[in-house]
């Protein structure tokens, strides 16, 4: 092969055809995103938003089996949905929540205290409402992050759920077993999120992950949702965490 020819491959999607999927957080980002690639691997879909009128355009686009709009951090709720779902399902994914960046200095105990709580709880959740709903080998898969992995002022909150979040994986996948349980920590990610969390701060972060992350661009949620699709498929795959961060913890800060 001459140097001057280059070879481009195409990888196989993986194998998620028939299998129906609950996407938890549907109408934007990464859970929009992962379903999109269920569907275009011919998956069924059900979508889970918070805001009626983004998941309807979101239903639009994706022709789901079923949608739900409520917020997946009212516990009882997210009870009702699992009571009511007709099953089996293949797939669960909770991508809703966001980061709570609270320093120490102006913090309220009550809304810290709310914060961390709530992460849990839909986790937990999403465990407990799902125990009869999704088949042997299918998997769980929650969200969490890497923004914690290091100290730093405001992070305490993120830092206490980038640790606990794995723990609580690794120990759901042992008491839900035969279904499995993981964990997708991304770094930054592009998405209408970061955008809102940054502001006009946003085109500046952007750059400089250009220039300083080892693959050399930014995560998008197109990397994410191709993991949580090689997750879903891989049934040897269970109890683990999996960075997404396109080698952002290896750059000194």
């Amino acid at each position: 092969m001459t140097a001057d020819r280059e070879v481009r491959v195409t990888p196989r999607p993986p194998d998620i055809a028939d299998q129906t999927v609950v996407v938890i957080g549907a109408s934007a980002g990464i859970g929009r995103e992962t379903a999109r690639q269920v569907r275009a691997g011919g998956g069924r879909l059900v979508l889970v938003g918070r805001n009626p009128d983004r998941l309807e355009e979101a239903a639009r686009e994706l022709r789901p089996v079923a949608t739900a709009a409520f917020d997946a951090s009212d516990t009882g709720r997210l009870a009702e949905f699992f009571e009511n779902m007709s099953g089996p399902v293949d797939h669960i994914l909770l991508t809703a929540g966001s980061p709570a960046y609270m320093p120490l200095d102006g913090m309220d105990l009550t809304e810290a205290s709310r914060a961390f709580a709530q992460r849990l709880s839909m986790a937990l959740g999403v465990a407990l409402g799902s125990r009869d709903k999704v088949r042997a080998g299918g998997t769980l898969i929650f969200i969490g992050g890497t923004g914690g992995s290091r100290p730093s002022p405001g992070m305490a909150i993120v830092g206490a759920m980038t640790a606990a979040l794995p723990a609580l994986t690794a120990n759901l996948a042992l008491e839900l077993a035969p279904i499995r349980a993981n964990l997708i920590a991304p770094g930054f990610v592009d998405t209408p999120l970061s955008a809102s969390l940054l502001g006009d701060r946003l085109e500046a972060r952007r750059e400089e992950l250009r220039r300083t992350l080892p693959i050399g661009r930014v995560v998008g949620p197109g990397d994410v949702a191709a993991l949580a699709l090689h997750i879903m498929v891989n049934e040897a795959l269970t109890g683990a965490t999996f960075d997404v961060d396109g080698g952002q913890q290896l750059v000194a800060r």
